[in-house]
């Protein structure tokens, strides 16, 4: 144990902080509860580790820095005694179609090992086994398992003409720059139909490069189409491409499992060399308990000592509720939990200690049971001598810290202030929110709606799913639940929504975080509240907008001005001109009863409720307050937004809207459990508005009220994908499959 005790926090002020000192003891589990925007994202995050994260850089040289992250000082008059930061965030992994879970964990270079010692026929070295290198790759897909192919009946119409649009890819329109490298070049008759068109005709159009083209306002090289799309699009990574461009490529592409290696990604070779008549390829397909079984079985004395230090890391993977995956897993498909769970996993297999380990709601799409596993892995974390910082709602999380923070007293601008700090059993007696809350759970709903119909999903095969047929009832308020894995996305995001394209979906991708997205902007207020500012100045609209004619000149609208320092730590500062309030000094001399732009978008969704009298406007205002979000500034950047409040602003969003049915993907994420109650009371309104409202959830405070139950399982991965139990969740107890029904 380091000679300090304790990390020193003195006048913490980042975001809504209003002025935190603590001592956090070190060696020991701190969890930091609080409702959503109370201050513990701005005080773990946005102070602990990111002045951990800066120090640690800046031991590094400058040239290093450069290639480093930026954390910008924090607002913090000092921070003592702190140790080098892991944090372990629920950012999804992402990773191109080359990072697999094997990749990402290193669990794979272990595999590999174990196969150039043991494998028969022997090949060669590790290397020889990854489908990353040269000499592993299969040559024909270059180990990506799949090959790509436009398909140029999508990309052509032949019955049109250059001019008349043959060129169907968005980027080729006429009138285009593109489009002009065709239509210029001389090459053409530009009012011929392709389909007239001679064969070295179409052969130039298609695959001619390398002519002399004059075309006196561009100065840009002939490229045929097919060269040009096979430039842009199949000589780069999917996973790496923006979402426009991944649509676009899919549109006029066909993928098909490479005809070389059959997806194996290996080359032949590689592929031939076997143990225990499994090549490297079969056994990265099996799930993580299946391979462990596969390794266990091992008796070459070659193999036994890698198998066993495989085995010890795939454990891991089962501990922490992902024993349904196989190292052949994409990355790119994995949920968020499942992307910070993996994370963990890569940390528990090093042997440092004394480190600081920063974990973001790492509950976060875990069953009941898998909680337990996950306490034994942060326990494990502490064990090896390291301080944990856990950001947590979940109780039983909470429960096992050696050490509480409790933000409060509420959120936004009510919070920022540290209402409790102790013990767990102490946090239980506290007089705070998440205190009186611990004890209190929802009851089983007795009482459930009648269903006004059904919609039916048949036979459904896809990913785990075992050819499933289930009714999800409409007009009432439908619960998806079952472990990690089990097949409630896929049933539902995958399969359900394929066939119902109009649902209002309300998921948990982060809403488009740029620095010029806020609340009010987002949820289409803004509009709206120009309009009103218009109305009553008899100005343009426009004028009332800071991405447009209102914007201070000196910051572009964005408040900030942001310097580059090429060899030091770059900084923003406010801009001077108009003070942070992003609008041009003569915008501001409109008023709106009484109220300048740039007042009203720093008023709170709570205070700018009391202050519009405009229908649309309160309409949206109201929701915002609904869903627990009167806290956030309507002129706020998105970019500062957490995830669970990035969920219910898009519930906002669509809750003045007439849908008709709604799927939300665990809406209870990053919520406290005295919103709980809040969120149950908007989906009623919703369902008993007569639509129909289906979830995706593990909190059993949501489950019990219920109307319907589906649950899936009874495991994760192959042992899963199965229906065990539909109907209302008084029954879900006498379910003797159902892992839900022992926990609810």
């Amino acid at each position: 144990m380091s000679t300090h005790e304790f990390i020193e926090i003195v006048g913490a002020r980042e975001n809504n902080l209003k002025n935190v000192s603590l001592n956090i003891p070190k060696g020991k589990i701190t969890v930091f509860t609080g409702v959503s925007g109370s201050g513990k994202s701005s005080l773990v995050f946005d102070t602990i580790a990111a002045e951990a994260q800066r120090q640690l850089n800046e031991t590094f040289t400058a040239f290093v820095q450069g290639f480093l992250p930026h954390y910008g000082q924090a607002e913090v008059d000092s921070i003592e005694h702190l140790s080098a930061p892991i944090i372990i965030d629920q950012k999804r992994v992402g990773g191109g179609s080359r990072s697999t879970v094997g990749t990402y964990t290193d669990i794979a270079a272990l595999l590999r090992v174990l196969y150039s010692r043991a494998g028969q026929p022997f090949v060669g070295a590790g290397f020889y086994f990854s489908f990353n290198t040269p000499q592993g790759m299969c040559p024909e897909c270059e180990g990506i398992g799949k090959t790509v192919q436009l398909d140029l009946d999508r990309l052509l119409d032949r019955t049109k003409s250059l001019s008349g649009g043959a060129l169907l890819h968005p980027d080729f329109k006429v009138g285009g720059w593109v489009w002009k490298t065709y239509s210029m070049s001389g090459l053409f008759d530009n009012d011929k139909p392709l389909q007239d068109y001679s064969e070295k005709e179409l052969h130039d159009l298609l695959y001619g490069q390398d002519f002399k083209v004059n075309l006196s306002e561009f100065n840009l090289s002939y490229k045929g189409v097919v060269v040009r799309f096979q430039d842009s699009y199949l000589k780069k990574d999917t996973a790496a491409m923006s979402e426009r461009n991944r649509i676009i490529f899919e549109r006029f592409t066909t993928s098909q499992t490479c005809p070389t290696c059959h997806g194996q990604r290996l080359n032949a070779a590689t592929l031939n060399c076997r143990i225990n008549g499994l090549n490297i390829a079969e056994a990265s397909d099996l799930e993580a308990g299946k391979l462990i079984e596969f390794l266990g079985g091992l008796t070459d004395p070659a193999a036994v000592k890698i198998a066993a230090k495989l085995r010890e890391r795939m454990e891991h993977l089962v501990d922490i509720g992902l024993g349904y995956l196989s190292l052949s897993r994409e990355t790119s498909t994995l949920s968020g939990g499942e992307s910070q769970r993996l994370k963990m996993i890569r940390h528990l297999g090093n042997s440092l200690t004394d480190m600081l380990y920063i974990l973001d709601e790492p509950s976060v799409g875990l069953h009941a049971r898998d909680v337990a596993r996950l306490n034994g892995l942060l326990q494990k974390l502490r064990d090896k001598g390291n301080t944990v910082l856990v950001v947590e709602h979940d109780p039983d999380v909470i429960a096992i810290a050696d050490h509480v923070v409790d933000m409060g007293p509420k959120a936004g601008t009510h919070g920022g202030e540290m209402v409790f700090e102790g013990s767990f059993e102490e946090l239980k007696k506290a007089d705070t929110l998440t205190g009186t809350h611990l004890g209190q759970h929802l009851p089983i709903k007795q009482k459930v709606r009648r269903p006004s119909g059904e919609m039916p999903i048949r036979n459904a095969k896809l990913h785990n799913l075992k050819n499933v047929s289930v009714n999800i009832p409409t007009g009432v308020l439908t619960v998806v639940t079952g472990v990690a894995g089990s097949g409630k996305s896929t049933l539902i995001n995958d399969v359900f929504l394929e066939q119902h394209a109009d649902a209002v979906v309300i998921d948990q991708s982060r809403i488009g975080a740029n620095s010029r997205s806020a609340p009010a902007t987002y949820t289409g207020i803004m509009d709206d509240i120009r309009k009103a500012f218009a109305k009553a100045s008899g100005a343009s609209p426009a004028l009332f907008s800071f991405n447009s004619e209102g914007s201070c000149p000196n910051c572009n609208g964005l408040g900030v001005v942001y310097t580059d320092l090429a060899f030091m730590e770059g900084f923003t500062q406010p801009c001077e001109i108009c003070e942070g309030k992003r609008f041009k000094p003569e915008v501001l001399e409109y008023h709106l009863r009484g109220k300048t732009i740039s007042d009203v978008l720093d008023m709170t969704a709570e205070e700018a409720l009391a202050f519009f009298s405009e229908k649309k406007i309160k309409a949206v205002l109201q929701a915002m307050n609904d869903v627990g979000l009167g806290y956030l500034k309507l002129g706020q950047p998105l970019s500062t937004v957490s995830g669970g409040e990035g969920q219910r602003l898009k519930l906002a969003g669509e809750l003045h809207k007439q849908g008709s049915v709604y799927v939300m993907d665990e809406p209870t994420t990053g919520l406290h459990l005295s919103d709980i109650g809040l969120l149950m009371r908007l989906i009623d309104r919703l369902v008993d508005a007569g639509n129909t409202v289906i979830l995706i959830e593990h909190h059993l405070d949501v489950i019990r009220q219920a109307d319907w139950i589906i649950d899936l399982g009874p495991e994760g991965g192959n042992a899963g994908g199965e229906v065990l139990y539909e109907g209302p969740p008084s029954g879900l107890k006498g379910c003797e499959r159902s892992l839900t029904g022992r926990f609810i």
